[in-house]
């Protein structure tokens, strides 16, 4: 079985709102073993809706709608699936006005006549009824096709979907999982070749990459007949993905660079201190967004102009003057003073020029040094990265805690 998810709204395709619906939909359609073909998203026009659907019905064996439910004149969706229907009279469902009504009368409010709309429904259709809103769905055959309209609300839609469309969709036999791995230190090409045979198409497995915050991340799409025979080849998957790549995966599914960092400092039970200066911060928040990161993270530094780097983490006036701020030496200073004036294991610095001014031919924009103080001694990593300031910022983030992973073995 397959499916297409089509979004309805003006908010959508101005960019006003973002569609969490369409990703929460494929989610749940994978989990029950139904393939997703498509995500579209239209306005809020009958024609435009209808034509929507009736070319997602002619290629999916499911449609699910969301959108468009409302009681204002621009929520036209179910004036749309009357048009995808052949033209159908839209009629009135008395139990879902009445169901309406009280809904309001439990909350002291009368309902207002524009929400008469909400109970009529395509001849032919059968209702979604919708306990925590005042928007019923409504499913009906299109061709071949069972669409389903739900509201545009997530947590109606996701109450209609659970309680309503889920129970009337004939499940196939089959198993769907999905997984992810993510790997930091090499570009997508890099990875790509490296794992090249395992992403040929047309298999019942596939195998794709996709690129955020300078991880690669690896998705695997695994169809079995059964769920045992999916969590095999999964992990024989995974299995193969890390013997290709190494130490370059980071983690699987939720994991991000902070967590791994940390769960390595929690097991080993080691402390963390932080000295920024072009990060502003930003290495902190990615830290401390990790739950329980209190365990280890001992605070840090925001050292941006040199006298707070002198104030703060003792880092001499004559290296600053030597060297410049965005050196080798003064990023190691940094990490040993941070280290030393917190009492930590570890220690991570950084240092750079983020842009777009503040360079020179020597000192290029990207051009950041990463520091990190530990144990065994204080090591230094000179970066170039490309992309604007905010993607400079957050690589160095990034390559600065895969620094004190690999240094930890993880």
């Amino acid at each position: 079985m397959n499916c297409i998810i089509l979004s309805v709204g003006d908010e959508l395709i101005t960019g006003k709102t973002v569609d969490t619906n369409s990703a929460w939909l494929a989610g749940r359609m994978v989990e029950l073993g139904v393939e997703p073909l498509a995500h579209e998203t239209v306005g809020d026009d009958i024609d435009t809706v209808a034509d929507g659907m009736a070319r997602a019905a002619a290629r999916a064996e499911v449609v699910l709608v969301t959108g468009g439910l409302g009681p204002t004149a621009d929520d036209l969706t179910r004036q749309a699936l009357a048009k995808a229907m052949g033209g159908a009279e839209l009629v009135l469902d008395p139990p879902s006005l009445e169901t309406i009504a009280e809904f309001f009368r439990r909350r002291g409010r009368e309902m207002a006549p524009a929400n008469r709309i909400q109970a009529m429904f395509p001849a032919g259709s059968t209702v979604l009824p919708n306990a925590v809103g005042t928007a019923p769905g409504m499913t009906a055959r299109v061709g071949t096709s069972d669409v389903f309209v739900m509201p545009g609300v997530p947590h109606e839609m996701k109450w209609v979907f659970e309680h309503e469309v889920r129970p009337r969709l004939s499940l196939p036999r089959r198993t769907i999982r999905t997984h992810i791995v993510h790997t930091f230190g090499r570009g997508e090409s890099d990875v790509g070749q490296m794992i090249a045979d395992l992403m040929t198409r047309g298999q019942s497995t596939t195998v794709g990459t996709t690129v955020c915050s300078g991880m690669v991340s690896v998705r695997l799409i695994i169809r079995s007949e059964t769920a045992e025979q999916a969590q095999t080849e999964e992990q024989r998957l995974v299995a193969e993905l890390r013997r290709r790549l190494g130490d370059l995966v980071v983690g699987e599914g939720e994991d991000t660079m902070a967590s791994v960092a940390g769960r390595l400092l929690h097991r080993k039970g080691q402390t963390l201190a932080t000295a920024e200066s072009c990060t502003g911060g930003l290495l902190g928040s990615l830290i401390t967004a990790v739950a329980g990161s209190s365990e280890y993270y001992l605070g840090g530094a925001v050292s941006y102009a040199n006298a707070a780097k002198q104030t703060l983490l003792g880092v001499d006036s004559e290296l600053l003057e030597r060297h410049g701020a965005v050196s080798e030496p003064v990023a190691a200073a940094m990490a040993e003073g941070c280290r030393h004036r917190l009492a930590a294991d570890w220690a991570i610095a950084i240092t750079g020029i983020a842009g777009p001014g503040g360079d020179s031919e020597e000192k290029p924009v990207g051009l950041v040094y990463t520091a990190l103080a530990g144990p065994a001694g204080t090591t230094v990593t000179r970066h170039l990265f490309p992309g604007n300031r905010e993607h400079i910022r957050e690589r160095a983030a990034m390559a600065a805690l895969n620094e004190l992973r690999l240094a930890m073995g993880g």
